[in-house]
């Protein structure tokens, strides 16, 4: 089995390296990441510059560009063969609700599925104690698991592990996406050179961590697996708009 494995904390995060290491038992392993931390940069594509592919001393490559990037330009362009599967991680921090929109630890997975890959999506809910063995060991299970039993169809996986020891989890949720509350606001401060500038604020509290839910796995020491989609239409107001439209002014 050949993996493109890709992240948004860069190439020499520790996530990254282990997660490397731990898939490198079960299959070959391409290592294709930002070459710095490239947090929140969403499924952004760089299109004003063009990139460069260089080659670190631990055999890992990094891109001057996002995760997206990373996994389009490897896809696209870089391999000879296309990889079995994309898996992005580990993250340093949860993507659960809302944060999967601006996730590039997701994003990378995303790409991988529009190009028609399958692909996962892992994150270490709190890195705090540096439980990245866990997250490996749980995607390499994930990886295992698809490997001897395709599932029909495309597929793209948000992982998220808790963080405890591994012989700490009390199982795998399948779970749909939480909602947070709005975003905290904006720091303001001000720069050595006296001028304003803004801090993004932090996410918003949690609003919806009912059962079923990634907040809700995550908050009982299970592993949350979203399977995500990638289709925005509002399909319940298509005649709304449709009737609205048609009305005269």
């Amino acid at each position: 089995m050949r993996i493109l494995l890709s992240n948004d904390d860069g190439y020499f995060a520790p996530g990254l390296i282990c997660l490397a290491e731990h898939l490198a038992k079960i299959a070959e392993v391409i290592v294709v990441a930002p070459e710095r931390d490239r947090s929140g940069s969403s499924n952004s594509l760089t299109l004003d510059r063009p990139l460069n592919l260089h080659k670190s001393h631990t055999g890992f490559y990094f891109v001057n560009g996002t995760p997206t990037d990373c996994v389009h330009l490897a896809v696209t362009g870089m391999l000879d063969i296309m990889p079995d599967m994309i898996v992005s991680g580990i993250n340093d921090g949860a993507n659960m609700g809302d944060d999967t929109i601006y996730s590039g630890t997701v994003a990378a997975a995303t790409e991988g599925f529009l190009l028609g890959i399958p692909s996962l999506a892992i994150s270490l809910v709190d890195a705090s104690d540096g439980n990245f063995t866990t997250a490996a060991r749980v995607a390499v299970d994930m990886v295992t698991r698809f490997s001897r039993n395709n599932i029909a169809g495309s597929v793209l996986l948000n992982i998220n592990v808790p963080n405890v020891d591994y012989d700490q989890i009390k199982g795998i949720e399948v779970t749909r996406l939480g909602r947070r509350h709005k975003a905290e606001p904006v720091i303001k401060t001000k720069s050595p050179r006296g001028e304003s500038v803004y801090w993004v604020g932090a996410a918003g509290p949690v609003q919806d961590a009912g059962k079923g839910t990634d907040f809700y796995a995550i908050e009982n020491k299970m592993v949350s697996v979203t399977p995500l989609q990638i289709d925005l239409t509002r399909y319940d107001q298509l005649d709304r708009i449709n009737t609205w439209l048609n009305n005269k002014i």
